[in-house]
């Protein structure tokens, strides 16, 4: 028992610490909202503006807020299943971010768009995120394989995040919300998400562009700063192969999977 016991921590702190302080996050607001009987929903969730019920908080509390089991099934899933590979590649705190931004914008989609309609409602949940997450990593891993329980074939990653896009386009376009599901919540999250990852890839382009640069402006010491500049070259690309086969084996094989050393040099990676 106590074998047992051992088993299930190791297996729960393996899990990265954004994604496994999200998932604990949701499970207690869940459980919290459950023993008010649903009356904490009207606190965190978020009301149409036009609705006279609508404050700032509540594009945060909102995503942490479920009321249906399934729905927090679902989402905790997919942040389970995606999160983890998404938090070992950004590292910890640019995961947190993101995670944030795609679920307040969401929230803002969502809004916008009932004002729009003039409909008055209430929405909940961390769809916003998850789908942003997915979207992250579809861009990430676009040719990783995943498998969907009514398909019995692998599809790659890209596919997917194409496939669930269109999909929540056409509902929220054909259906105008008559099914209580926020497809433009989901869609905010998808296009909050892509903003910000082509945000840090032209930030990460342009630190790079700019110590190229201020290389190129130092004073040359002939060929002892020439045998520097190769040696500096030669352990950035050793880095980098190192760093593409830990993402590699976390494509094969998942987060669990990595050596303490592996963890730690992919974290060191993403400072």
């Amino acid at each position: 028992m106590h074998t047992n016991l051992n088993v299930r921590n190791s297996f729960f702190y393996s899990i990265p610490p954004v994604t496994r302080n999200l998932l604990l996050i949701n499970i207690l607001v869940w459980l919290a909202c459950a023993v008010s009987g649903g009356r904490l929903v009207y606190f965190l969730g978020l009301f149409s503006i036009d609705g006279g019920h609508f404050s700032p908080y509540q594009l945060v509390t909102y995503m942490f807020t479920h009321q249906a089991f399934s729905h927090l099934f679902f989402n905790m899933f997919a942040l389970f299943m995606f999160g983890r590979s998404m938090e070992s590649y950004w590292g910890p705190k640019r995961f947190l971010t993101y995670y944030l931004v795609t679920g307040i914008g969401a929230g803002l989609i969502q809004l916008l768009v009932c004002h729009l309609q003039g409909i008055d409602s209430l929405t909940i949940g961390a769809s916003g995120s998850v789908f942003g997450i997915l979207l992250a990593f579809g861009m990430t891993f676009p040719n990783a394989p995943l498998f969907l329980m009514f398909i019995p074939v692998p599809i790659k990653a890209k596919y997917m995040v194409l496939g669930y896009g269109l999909l929540e386009l056409y509902y929220g376009v054909a259906n105008q919300s008559g099914d209580d599901v926020a497809h433009f919540a989901h869609l905010g999250g998808m296009l909050f998400g892509i903003i910000l990852i082509l945000y840090w890839r032209n930030d990460n382009l342009s630190g790079r562009f700019n110590r190229w640069w201020r290389q190129r402006k130092k004073p040359k010491n002939g060929y002892r700063r020439s045998e520097t500049d190769y040696g500096y070259n030669q352990r950035e690309k050793e880095k980098e192969k190192k760093i593409d086969s830990i993402l590699d084996k976390i494509k094969k094989s998942g987060y669990n999977s990595l050596s303490e050393s592996e963890k730690k040099t992919l974290f060191d990676a993403k400072k």
